[in-house]
């Protein structure tokens, strides 16, 4: 197989060659061509024919999220990753960038540590989502394609709680789940993107400006309250503790699952311990299988799972994986996610009542 053709876009000739370097290193990956500017960029794309393109946030002329936007407009299905800086600004304009446009993004190395370990974290960060995005890895190599009746399990409660779990291409499908969830919908929602401090902050931010719900980042003892969505902060797992009829968040920095903290499968988990099946889970577009796990703790514990499709996914891995293993409810398209949660969540309680209703006849 042809290896996966790269742009590079930056306008440090410094950072163009960092990547250069760790991009022509690996067999299944070619530099295909550079540019300082993204105007030069947008020129070179027909010339160079690239499968991805590496692209700066901050560049002089045009920034980051106008060239993804042209970009997108040229070249609709030509994926491109943001490089952006470890700043509450980085974390800002990479958000924008994806929501016009960008598949997905990677920080660039911090000064913080040592430089050895700073450049192995970008590299394995950085070539995994060029290989999946640019067609070199099988998209569903981790999961064989979701059944196509989905498996219906009775609840035997009213759902306590939403969990939602998104990995690569997550923030924008975050953005229309939450727009699609009416703001009285009675239950508290825990949501695990993967994604570094400060990018979490930004996104909560984001998610927040969207709807009526109240959308935070999580702190260690949060008391986890109706109609209010808490976002795992990067580098750190999220569980949940109860204390009598109330339930709290607790953080930790244990070790990574899947790679990841936050995990889905550790906040899947405490949910199905702390809640039963009280539990509605969703996993949302992601690379890999984190969720997997925690969804069959879910459906163990008598909660339900529901998964992204994977045409609406930009990475489908992660709900096909959850879907091949039979743990899936229901697959369904992006736009139509909120209100399936939320017709899910009344449901459950009409039949709870229906239920007390006719025990007390």
């Amino acid at each position: 197989m042809a290896p996966v053709r790269v742009l590079i876009v930056d306008d440090s000739v410094v950072v163009r060659r960092v990547i250069s370097d760790l991009v022509s290193a690996d067999p299944d990956l070619e530099v295909v061509g550079t540019a300082a500017t993204a105007p030069i960029a947008l020129q070179k794309i027909p010339q160079v024919n690239p499968d991805v393109v590496v692209l700066d946030v901050d560049m002089p002329e045009m920034d980051g999220i106008e060239a993804a936007r042209r970009i997108r407009a040229g070249w609709p299905k030509l994926p491109v990753v943001m490089c952006s800086t470890h700043t509450e600004r980085g974390a800002d304009v990479t958000l924008r960038a994806l929501a016009a446009g960008a598949s997905d993004y990677v920080p660039k190395p911090t000064r913080l540590g040592s430089r050895e370990a700073a450049m192995g974290a970008f590299r394995d960060t950085l070539l995994p989502k060029l290989k999946t995005l640019g067609g070199r890895l099988e998209r569903l190599s981790l999961a064989p394609s979701p059944p196509l009746t989905p498996i219906f399990r009775p609840r035997t409660q009213p759902v306590s709680l939403i969990a939602i779990g998104a990995s690569t291409g997550g923030p924008n499908a975050l953005a229309t789940l939450i727009a699609g969830l009416p703001a009285d919908i009675g239950v508290p929602i825990v949501i695990v993107q993967h994604m570094p401090p400060l990018f979490t902050k930004m996104l909560a931010t984001r998610l927040d400006s969207l709807t009526d719900l109240e959308v935070k980042e999580a702190e260690d003892g949060d008391l986890l309250q109706p109609n209010c969505a808490y976002i795992a902060p990067g580098d750190f797992h999220v569980t949940l503790v109860r204390n009598g009829d109330s339930v709290h968040v607790a953080l930790n920095q244990e070790t990574p699952e899947n790679s990841c903290r936050p995990a889905v499968d550790v906040t899947f988990r405490s949910a199905a311990s702390t809640y039963g099946p009280g539990v509605l889970a969703a996993i949302l577009t992601g690379m890999g299988r984190d969720g997997t796990r925690g969804a069959r703790a879910v459906v163990d514990a008598g909660g339900t799972v529901v998964v992204q499709d994977q045409q609406s996914s930009v990475i489908p891995s992660m709900p096909s994986s959850v879907a091949s293993a039979g743990l899936a409810d229901a697959v369904v398209p992006l736009d139509n996610l909120g209100a399936e949660l939320a017709v899910r969540v009344w449901r459950s309680r009409l039949r709870a009542s229906l239920a007390t209703a006719q025990r007390q006849t």
